[in-house]
């Protein structure tokens, strides 16, 4: 069964993602976004930290899925 994940992320100088720190799991979204939004009204992350909230079968999965390198859309010259 799926599951909605909460994780820190801390990314390296270059911008790849240096360490994940799952910080709790959840069956609703309702739940895991008001954690996720908690965590970051709390504050006290430092620069390249970040709360991220994905949807994914197992840790596993969401893992593999944060680690993920996306290509930045290309932006039109009307959407600058």
């Amino acid at each position: 069964m799926a599951r909605y994940f909460v994780y820190k992320i801390t990314r390296s100088s270059t911008g790849a993602v240096s360490a994940l720190d799952l910080l709790d799991a959840f069956d609703a979204y309702k739940a895991a976004r008001d954690f996720a939004r908690a965590r970051r009204a709390e504050g006290g992350l430092e620069p390249r930290q970040e709360i991220k909230m994905i949807f994914a079968k197992d840790e596993t999965e969401a893992e593999m899925r944060l680690k993920e390198r996306r290509e930045r859309p290309i932006l039109r010259e009307w959407e600058k």
